[in-house]
């Protein structure tokens, strides 16, 4: 069992302040069956029980029950589980006290159980303890106990389904981050576009612009609380750095040229942008500290949408330079620029995978757009989507999941054209849409480093 610490929320948001400490041996799972390989199409979901976690008062039992269904809505969503429905449940969770009867969760073929309780510490507080179990194997794979406030029970449930899916499949989870947007409100011709930001599965939702200047492109810092994003003051082009825990933002650039796509270097240090001076757009990136500014394409084509790999070694980005709108890497100071797409269309928004080993990207082909991904040499190109409008991918901190915007077609008399964030695996299946309260694009997803809160 380990156990983690929460402090008080501050400012709407709280910071983890102690590291997990060891308080039992875990056991390793015996039989591989519960070794999920995500790299490929899960047809048949992992079976698992997620048990109602037990409350030491009628409030814990309440908040139990939330917890463990934020849990089983976390792996559901994911594609590769899927939770058994409670009422096919034998043993009572609430007997269970340090051994689950495991022949009775075999009996409804659940291969992995998750059982928990919560209770009320004396200051207020409430301590939430997990324990996952494998029922071939009769063992315990995983345990922690969160303490935290009341408040913060949402953000306890997407911890506990990270650990869950990070001990069944290997790969660090992704339930405990955030969403940035831009939401659009009003006719097409006067679109009302406004910062806003969630967590990964659409709650505690709220803006964070209110909407008299146009905002686009909105991207996470990799190391602070932070936003970048380009609004239009004035018809005036300008970059912002928000402070997500403050609400305070700061121009970081006050350009007289049209500027596209800023966009974070891994170490926050640097934001990266195209710059269109004199008719010519070319890719610049600017130190945050210093505000000093350095080109780093210099061609006559269009050269724009560049994202750092998670090395910042190198920048993809997307120019026409080869008559066609094509991707190309470089070197970070602009050396070595190389093409690496062939194929038949265009190729836009390119986004370096998080783990290095793909980049996904925008394709216009035959009237229809495409997500796609492809090795960083252009190498097993895949499209995972098509419509009529598909855009700007965003990736999971772990590299396994893409978000992206997709508009509909209008109508005759011009209805519909709805524009919603939707969530796709490497894999191409397991297409989701995501919940917001009005139209959605230009998603960009937060790092793991991001959610201290």
């Amino acid at each position: 069992m380990k156990t983690r610490h929460f402090g008080r929320p501050t400012g709407g948001l709280f910071a983890l302040l102690f590291g997990a400490v060891i308080l039992l041996a875990l056991a390793r799972p015996a039989l591989a069956v519960l070794e999920i390989d995500i790299t490929r199409g899960n047809i048949d979901p992992l079976p698992v029980a997620i048990t109602a976690f037990v409350g030491s008062t009628p409030r814990g039992a309440e908040l139990g029950a939330d917890v463990a269904r934020v849990i089983a809505e976390n792996l559901e969503r994911s594609g590769l589980f899927r939770p058994i429905d409670s009422a096919a449940f034998i043993e009572d969770p609430a007997t269970i006290t340090v051994r689950p009867r495991f022949s009775d969760w075999r009996l409804i073929n659940a291969q992995a159980l998750v059982t928990g309780r919560i209770s009320v510490e004396q200051d207020g507080r409430f301590r939430a303890e997990f324990r996952l179990w494998d029922t071939l194997a009769e063992q315990q794979m995983e345990g922690t106990r969160y303490t935290t406030a009341f408040d913060n029970w949402r953000r306890v449930a997407h911890l506990i389904s990270d650990a869950i899916y990070k001990r069944l499949t290997g790969e660090e989870g992704y339930f405990d981050t955030r969403i940035v947007y831009v939401s659009e409100t009003g006719p097409a011709d006067k679109r009302i576009k406004r910062l806003a930001i969630m967590d990964q599965d659409g709650e505690n939702h709220r803006f964070l612009t209110d909407g008299r200047d146009l905002v686009l492109t909105p991207r996470f810092s990799p190391t602070r609380q932070e936003i970048t994003y380009l609004s239009y003051v004035g018809n005036k082009p300008r970059v912002y750095i928000y402070n997500i825990d403050t609400g305070q933002q700061e121009v970081l650039g006050d350009f007289q040229s049209m500027t596209f796509a800023p966009r974070f270097s891994p170490d926050g240090n640097k934001v990266i942008m195209t710059l269109s001076i004199g008719g010519n757009s070319d890719i610049y990136a600017m130190d945050v500290l210093t505000r000093r500014v350095e080109r780093l394409t210099r061609h006559p084509a269009i050269d724009t949408s560049p994202s750092f790999s998670p090395d910042g070694g190198r920048i993809t980005f997307n120019s026409d330079r080869g008559g066609t709108q094509q991707l190309y890497v470089m070197d970070a100071d602009g050396r070595n620029q190389k093409r690496i797409s062939f194929g038949r269309g265009r190729y836009a928004t390119p986004v370096w995978s998080p783990r290095g080993d793909l980049i996904a990207f925008t394709k216009f082909r035959a009237g229809r757009f495409h997500i796609g991904i492809m090795r960083p040499d252009g190498s097993g190109e895949r499209l995972l989507t098509e419509s009529f409008l598909d855009e700007a991918p965003t990736w999971a901190p772990n590299g396994r999941v893409l978000m992206f915007f997709r508009q509909e077609p209008r109508g005759e008399g011009g209805t519909g054209g709805a524009v919603r964030l939707w969530s796709i695996d490497l894999t191409g299946f397991n297409e989701r849409l995501m919940i917001t309260p009005v139209d959605a694009s230009d998603p960009a997803w937060s790092p793991l480093s991001s959610v201290n809160r």
